[in-house]
């Protein structure tokens, strides 16, 4: 009889709604209620909460700058150990879903190739077994406008890559590899 209790109890504690981190609610206004946000803002449900968590503590840090949305820095910076984990583990629970923005076929798929041939070694696919301990935050799937606006951030300094790599990979390209890889991430799952 005790079994069958503590079988119900663990059953219902198993698939009841877990109660959204305290802060969820200030990140909801730029990332939505369900992760994926505004049209310059990343979207960030089914990150992995190691990168979400990793990039909660370099805006904290100050080693990733927020020249255009000094409200991240400052949100960061007041949170704590246990309230990033929190958030990192909530996001990154979320299912990861596409930006559902137009593509050019033609750039996708010259794109995928600069992808592969560039960024692979880093940037896996979202549900790549491997996704947890890649070097960089999936790419798959994001939004153009908040991808166009990262790129440029980088290759002029506005935002300091976290991998050494990435900064030369980026300088490497021309204007029109970057929009094609823009269009292979904002294809995937279409």
């Amino acid at each position: 009889m005790y079994r069958l209790i503590f079988g119900v109890l663990l059953l219902a504690w198993a698939v009841s709604p877990r109660a959204e981190p305290a802060k969820v609610e200030v990140f909801a206004e730029c990332h939505g209620a369900d992760g994926i946000g505004r049209e310059r803002t990343p979207i960030i449900a089914g990150i992995p909460a190691s990168h979400v968590a990793a990039a909660l503590y370099a805006y904290k840090d100050g080693l990733r700058r927020c020249v255009e949305e000094p409200r991240m820095c400052a949100l960061a910076a007041e949170l704590s150990v246990a309230e990033i984990e929190e958030l990192a583990e909530h996001y990154g629970a979320m299912r990861r879903q596409p930006s559902g923005e137009d593509f050019d076929l033609i750039k996708a798929h010259n794109g995928g190739q600069i992808h592969e041939a560039r960024c692979s070694d880093c940037r896996v696919f979202p549900e790549d077994e491997n996704v947890d301990s890649a070097l960089g935050i999936p790419l798959h799937a994001q939004r153009a406008n908040y991808l166009r606006f990262a790129l440029d951030a980088y290759r002029n300094g506005y935002r300091d890559t976290l991998l050494p790599a990435m900064e030369k990979e980026i300088a490497a390209l021309g204007a029109e590899e970057i929009e094609a890889l823009i269009h292979y991430y904002v294809s995937y799952w279409r």
